[in-house]
């Protein structure tokens, strides 16, 4: 049986990569009884789906500009990065 720490690091690991189904199965044993992670989880996959629509909503519109200071500090780290062997 997981305890909380582990259902919490298995909830941020399920972001990055899938779960295994013994994974899966003893995190959802897990959120059935523990209320805090269930509500950590729903609260994880909200945050998710607002930075997709942020990011679609963001990479569909061509009046962004990026700031010209911005630009010239990567362009400058572009040419350290060339410069190192």
């Amino acid at each position: 049986m997981l305890d909380c720490k582990q259902a919490s690091q298995l909830i941020s690991q399920s972001l990055d990569r899938p779960l295994t189904l013994r994974e899966r199965f003893a995190l959802k044993l897990h959120l059935f009884i523990c209320e805090f992670c269930k509500r950590f989880s729903q609260q994880v996959q909200s945050l998710r789906v607002a930075i997709k629509m942020i990011t679609h909503s963001i990479e569909g519109n061509n009046s962004i500009e990026m700031p010209s200071t911005a630009k010239r500090r990567i362009a400058d780290l572009v040419e350290t990065h060339r410069a190192q062997p």
